[in-house]
């Protein structure tokens, strides 16, 4: 008879708490925890070897002794944790951590972006109520901007960007189309209602396909152009039941959309390769088209209109007017920045589902605070294109 001799229960949960300890650090060596279990359980001392057939490479056999091997491991594992005895995590709780990390940063930027734009476009309109000379305001806005961005760059509160020429040559087309498209808004909405403004703006995804289905030669799902019918039908059912319809209104919107369209394209192909942020893209962004669109303004209304406006203005609203024309070329800059910023961060499509919602709150809140008359018909008209524009982000992906 052979004499067996089992090790103290001791050092056989040792044994197996020391390798689970292993498997889990190393989830691909699984195979080698119920090796050693198996060992430390099975030590013979005898003066001949015990010879059994191994049956492992039956099929049947072999999923039943995985089983039980898995099933030891656990029971090991469920030993140790309850002894107290913390495992290694497989880094799900960092993981998830991050995610959700990430989820509060984008809903915050979401948050300031429609907030920020909000008050842009209520103070603007204020301004521009007062003292209507869109191009001097839309260069104030660049300006502010501008000045910002060199003091932020001047005291290191943001790093400055290492561009060079072949930067500033890339950033001229996309200066001009951010030029067109901001006097242009400017000018729609100082000749009609803000909300009338956002509603014929929620129509540039129309404009992105047609300009690139034409001129570029890009070609679109199905989906993306029946998402089309609702966006134009949306505007024009809400631009024929305007009650303050002004054509200057209608058409400085139109070639708004056209215009950023044209900066959207010229900006992918200008960030490719470019190791410069958001943020500071748009800052130089600013910088060139103030440049440009300095002499036109001059050009367009001069100084003696802007002096004689700003004495009326002054006049009639008091001290006051100085500070909504500071509010609405400040928040002008954040929010433009703010946007830029979540570009990085967050998909075209998001960027798109925030965009339609930031036009929402827009509508809805320069509704409420300036009083707009709006007839049944014509809010039925702004909530289809809204929908077309959401619809149409869902269907280009």
């Amino acid at each position: 008879m052979w004499a067996v001799k089992h090790p103290p229960a001791s050092a056989l949960a040792a044994a197996a708490a020391a390798d689970v300890v292993r498997s889990r650090a190393a989830p691909p060596q699984r195979a080698r925890i119920s090796t050693a279990i198996a060992g430390a359980g099975k030590s013979v001392s005898s003066q001949k070897p015990l010879h059994l057939p191994s049956l492992d490479g039956v099929g049947f056999f072999r999923a039943a002794a995985e089983g039980a091997r898995w099933r030891r491991d656990d029971v090991a594992a469920g030993a140790l944790e309850a002894d107290g005895v913390s495992l290694p995590s497989e880094g799900g709780d960092a993981v998830a951590k991050s995610a959700a990390a990430k989820k509060v940063k984008i809903g915050i930027y979401f948050a300031t972006w429609w907030a920020l734009n909000v008050v842009f476009n209520i103070y603007n309109k204020k301004v521009l109520n007062a003292y209507p000379y869109p191009w001097l305001t839309s260069t104030l806005s660049l300006a502010t901007g501008s000045l910002m961005m060199l003091i932020s760059w001047a005291t290191r509160i943001a790093e400055a960007p290492k561009v060079d020429a072949d930067f500033w040559k890339v950033l001229f087309p996309v200066a001009v189309a951010h030029t067109i498209g901001h006097v242009a808004a400017t000018v729609s909405m100082s000749k009609v209602a803000v909300s009338f403004t956002h509603i014929i703006k929620s129509g540039e995804p129309a404009f992105s396909v047609l300009v690139s289905r034409f001129l570029l030669g890009e070609a679109f799902p199905p989906g993306v152009y029946l998402s089309l019918l609702p966006i134009i039908g949306g505007c024009a059912l809400a631009a024929l039941t305007e009650l303050n319809f002004n054509m200057i209104g209608f058409m400085g919107a139109m070639i708004s959309n056209l215009a950023f369209v044209f900066r959207n394209i010229f900006s992918k192909k200008g960030m490719k390769g470019t190791s410069v942020s958001g943020m500071n893209y748009y800052a130089c962004l600013s910088m060139m088209s103030l440049v440009i669109l300095t002499p036109f303004a001059v050009a367009v209304e001069g100084p003696q209109l802007w002096v004689s406006g700003w004495e009326k203005a002054v006049a009639e609203i008091g001290p006051h007017f100085v500070w909504w024309v500071a509010a609405q070329s400040v928040f002008y800059h954040l929010y433009n920045q703010v946007s830029y910023m979540s570009l990085d961060e967050i998909s075209p499509l998001t960027f798109s589902i925030g965009n339609t919602m930031k036009r929402i709150s827009v509508i809805v809140s320069s509704i409420i605070i300036f009083h707009t008359p709006v007839q049944p018909v014509n809010a039925l008209g702004a909530a289809i294109a809204i929908l077309g524009t959401f619809i149409y982000s869902q269907a280009k992906q």
